[in-house]
């Protein structure tokens, strides 16, 4: 499944995130209130500061743990 696919998909509930690269490495884990809309503000703002354009632009795909 693609990664925007996965974020279209993702669910409305809390929980925690996980970003890994092209490698499958991890590159960043989150939590949130609401996975869905969290993850989606990564693809969404363009006012992000360095760090996160850096991290967007590192994010090959994405998976979720509803707690």
């Amino acid at each position: 499944m693609k990664l925007h696919e996965k974020i279209k998909n993702a669910p409305l509930d809390p929980g925690c995130y996980i970003y890994r690269n092209a490698l499958g490495e991890v590159i960043y884990i989150g939590k949130a209130k609401n996975l869905k809309k969290r993850i989606s503000q990564y693809f969404q703002n363009k006012d992000h500061d360095e760090k996160t354009r850096q991290l967007v632009s590192e994010i090959a795909d994405v998976e979720w743990i509803i707690t």
